[in-house]
């Protein structure tokens, strides 16, 4: 991959051997430049950039000055998922238009073909923006092996900016932390935050109990709701659900203290931390899908899947801890609206027992779709969180898989409503709400203090909070000890004084190496063989389908507001597919008194070799050929 800044092109008809590279690494200030020019670059020739936490962009390929294909990086390891993108634009123009095609997804159902669309920011207007359903386009591309081909206009209107453009509203581990630090700052006695177990990259798995410091001895009677997320690290908006569920339950509220005082909550906001900084979309760092691992996880392959499974299993043999809920929330990418999954079982009792949460969440959300709700037993999904844990738990625990449209949910009125951060961030705070239901608590309920609380000692707090994770650590090393096999020819001592899991990696470490080569090896040649096409094949779909995008091109205008974004007060931008773009009120009006004209014909001149170009000019003489 070309990750100079600039250099020289080859000339028209030669081949690039950097760029003729599989994409098994994402672009680092990358500039694209026209073929067969040589020197500095030059305003207008973008900089393609996805060299940090999350991104994911691992080819560019120059088509015209007017478009450019874009490959998605695939998950390390697993060359099958290549659905998530996130990457940096800059060294643009004013006004300057362009279409960018996405084309290798590896998904043909997507919520594209629904009115989904990227979405962008840009470092004056950090707020995240849907880009226009109108200038998005989701078709079969025969030119790219038949791949779907996801191609959309936009303009950039302000040259020193940088433009992000993202699948989905990035959530990386750095807000996790930042939310964390920020929450420890408050001083308060009823959140605490500690790290569980350390991922393959040496990251944090962090864990976070949310409960009155009453509840915290560890031999009082208490009920439990464990929450996890981000399990499949391009679910960003699983992220910020369960953001909202804590935050409401942080609040200074008679119903956040009513439910804090009731029950202990305990999240795993970040399953799978190493996926999630590098920009995958389903795996983790060795290309494992984790939610298919929850039967038989291995400690050195998927450790937090591991040690979230022992402290569950823990809660379910302690008698002094009801495990009443497990929840694994996800973002889902061919449906509408906020769902649930739930498990069949025998027992018509508990059946009926699982079916209340869900018809509950339905009454306090308007997003939440009872009619998407299922219960089923899959064997496709025997490995799942949900699958596995109500298999194993106490049949008193209820267990669920929330899902979360990418895209939109569709409100009493039939109306589409993409949703936005707030969005996702307001089922969260619904789920809250339905914990009070459920449990039919009302701030009432809560026992007044007879005589002035005495002063909460956090330290002893914080160190039952740690037993219980040094409790997981020792039952974790226990079980590898006893599976630890050591043959006559070693020294006994070996086991006795090292710790058993650092002579289980150890010996492991050999044959884990090697099977990453293996993976990487079969990922390159799979990329080279069937997915990423020749630099010279460029993504011309039907007629119809190029005339609206040339359309698009020319009448598209920045989807990012003008005017300082804390002006912008609306929870959700109104970016309906064939709706008017998400501009403030004044900017609309300017471009209805046509202050802000498509670029003349002759801009495209400049370098109208390309298909595109010409097509620009005389859309009515080209066909199917094109």
């Amino acid at each position: 991959m070309r990750n100079t800044v600039y250099g020289d092109s080859p000339e028209p008809g030669e081949t690039d051997p950097l760029v003729s590279e599989e994409v098994v690494g994402n672009v680092s200030k990358l500039c694209v430049l026209p073929p067969g020019y040589r020197g500095p670059p030059r305003k207008g020739h973008l900089i393609f950039d996805a060299n940090f936490e999350s991104g994911n962009l691992g080819r560019v390929d120059y088509i015209t000055e007017l478009e450019y294909d874009i490959f998605i990086r695939p998950d390390t390891c697993n060359p099958r998922f290549r659905v998530w993108f996130y990457f940096t634009v800059e060294n643009v123009k004013s006004d300057q238009r362009v279409i960018f095609n996405i084309v290798n997804f590896s998904k043909t159902k997507s919520l594209y073909r629904e009115g989904m669309s990227p979405v962008v920011r840009s470092t004056s207007r950090p707020k995240w923006q849907r880009v226009p359903g109108k200038n998005v386009f989701y078709y079969k591309c025969p030119d790219h092996r038949k791949n779907y081909v996801m191609s959309f206009a936009f303009q950039f209107d302000r040259e020193d900016d940088v433009y992000e453009f993202a699948y989905c509203f990035p959530y990386t581990n750095t807000r996790l932390s930042s939310w964390i630090a920020k929450q420890e700052e408050r001083d308060i006695d009823y959140f605490y935050a500690d790290v569980l177990c350390d991922t393959v990259q040496q990251r944090n798995l962090d864990i976070i109990t949310i409960t009155s410091p009453e509840n915290i001895h560890p031999t009082k009677q208490k009920r439990v709701i464990f929450i996890t997320a981000r399990v499949h690290p391009g679910e960003s908006p699983s992220s910020y659900v369960c953001e909202g569920l804590m935050e409401y339950l942080l609040e200074n509220t008679p119903e956040a203290k009513a439910l804090r005082d009731h029950i202990v909550f305990k999240f795993v906001p970040m399953l799978n931390p190493d996926g999630v900084a590098l920009g995958n979309y389903r795996c983790s760092l060795m290309g494992f899908d984790l939610n298919r691992h929850w039967t038989d996880p291995s400690r050195w392959a998927h450790p937090t899947l591991e040690a979230t499974k022992a402290l569950l299993l823990e809660y379910n043999d302690n008698p002094s801890v009801d495990l009443d809920f497990y929840i694994d929330i996800h973002a889902h990418s061919t449906l509408m609206n906020g769902f649930m999954y739930g498990n069949v079982y025998d027992d018509n009792d508990r059946f009926e027992r699982q079916a209340v949460f869900p018809k509950l969440l339905c009454n306090n959300a308007e997003d939440f779709s009872l009619a998407f709700t299922s219960f089923n037993k899959d064997a496709v999904k025997a490995g799942t969180g949900r699958r596995f844990l109500g298999s194993c738990l106490s049949p008193r625990s209820n267990c669920y898989t929330l899902e979360v449209s990418f895209y939109s949910f569709t409100n009493q009125n039939s109306q589409v409503i993409p949703y936005t951060v707030d969005g996702y961030i307001g089922l969260g705070r619904n789920v809250a709400k339905t914990f009070l239901n459920y449990y039919q608590l009302t701030p009432a309920s809560s026992p007044p203090a007879a005589q002035p609380t005495p002063p909460v000692n956090k330290t002893k707090l914080r160190a039952h909070i740690r037993d219980e994770v040094l409790m997981v650590h020792r039952q974790r090393n226990n079980t590898s000890k006893t599976t630890l096999q050591t043959d006559s020819s070693r020294n006994p001592s070996d086991a006795i004084y090292k710790p058993a899991y650092e002579a289980q990696l150890s010996n492991s470490t050999t044959s884990l190496q090697s099977y990453i080569k293996q993976l990487r090896s079969k990922m390159a040649r799979e990329l080279t063989q069937k997915q990423v096409p020749s630099k010279e094949m460029m993504c011309t779909p039907n007629s119809t389908v190029r005339s609206q995008l040339t359309s698009s091109l020319l009448n598209t205008s920045s989807p990012l507001p003008v005017s300082p974004p804390q002006s912008l007060t609306s929870p959700r931008a109104p970016a309906l597919r064939g709706l008017d773009d998400p501009l403030t009120d004044q900017n609309r009006r300017n471009q209805q008194l046509g202050s802000i004209p498509p670029a003349p014909a002759s801009e495209y001149r400049k370098r109208g070799n390309g298909k595109l170009a010409n097509y620009f000019l005389n859309p009515l003489q080209h066909d199917n050929s094109l």
